[in-house]
């Protein structure tokens, strides 16, 4: 990582979760946040394969990714 990287936890119930901050945007862990669950990370599978977390993520990068492909995101939509 670089000088401009900053890696911080936060304590949520007991469970820490990595926060990432790059250039001034923060990612958070997914994985991180599961893990009080009793499914833990199997949520994210279900998370990402949702349709309504489809459609979302199809606006996303229409809005913000100049380079978005979406005659192959069409391929993955229907799944």
């Amino acid at each position: 990582m670089n000088n401009s990287t900053r890696i911080k936890e936060v304590t949520v119930n007991g469970n820490k979760i990595t926060v990432i901050n790059q250039h001034e945007i923060n990612f958070i862990s997914l994985t991180d946040m599961t893990v009080g669950f009793n499914e833990g990370s199997g949520l994210i599978g279900k998370w990402i394969t949702n349709k309504n977390t489809i459609e979302y993520l199809s606006v996303w990068e229409r809005i913000n990714n100049p380079d978005f492909n979406y005659p192959e995101f069409g391929i993955i939509k229907p799944l």
